[in-house]
């Protein structure tokens, strides 16, 4: 088995070292039965496709201690309904989640508020509520789409700013409810 070059080694011993296997000429290509050519789909019930989603879950979980959750409100909802706005954005970004799309995420909806706006409050303990249960995709894709694209596209440290100043403009309230529940 290779070894890296700083692993000391008796005088006799036949080691190998760790090579890069050689460069194969040309691009990878889209041939096998399960591959995506051009665009990913996009559209309702599609999600937010992008890489290592699954490690979103342990990133939202970190924050968990930041969190300020009031009366009606589970922590497995919150991550929940916080993994869709963070996959959203990661997605959107290109790239695999990380914890400033957690960030952007808790602080849209006040989670790291301590006194957040009451109508926000009812907003998110409405839309949250039991979004944990796997038979609420469409809930979480909901709190997920309800944030404005152009606050996902902001760093996290201007969607704070911005939430001091309004949260409001970061939302858009009527995604949040379905069709027919008006």
């Amino acid at each position: 088995m290779a070894a890296p070059e700083y692993v000391p080694v008796k005088p006799m011993d036949d080691v190998r070292t760790y090579e890069s296997p050689p460069r194969r000429p040309g691009s990878w290509l889209a041939q096998r039965p399960g591959d995506l050519k051009g665009e990913t789909p996009r559209g309702k019930r599609f999600g937010n496709p992008g890489p290592d989603q699954g490690y979103g879950l342990v990133l939202g979980k970190r924050l968990a201690d930041q969190l300020r959750l009031h009366e009606g409100e589970q922590l497995d909802d919150v991550v929940e309904g916080a993994l869709a706005v963070a996959l959203r954005r990661a997605s959107i970004l290109g790239r695999a989640p990380v914890i400033h799309d957690f960030t952007v995420a808790y602080c849209v909806y006040g989670f790291l508020e301590e006194h957040p706006n009451p109508l926000l409050l009812e907003i998110r303990r409405r839309a949250f509520g039991e979004v944990a249960v796997p038979a609420h995709y469409a809930e979480r894709q909901r709190i997920g789409a309800a944030v404005r694209e152009e606050a996902l596209r902001m760093p996290h440290a201007a969607v704070i700013d911005a939430h001091t100043r309004d949260w409001r403009a970061l939302l858009d309230v009527d995604v949040l409810t379905p069709a027919g529940h008006g």
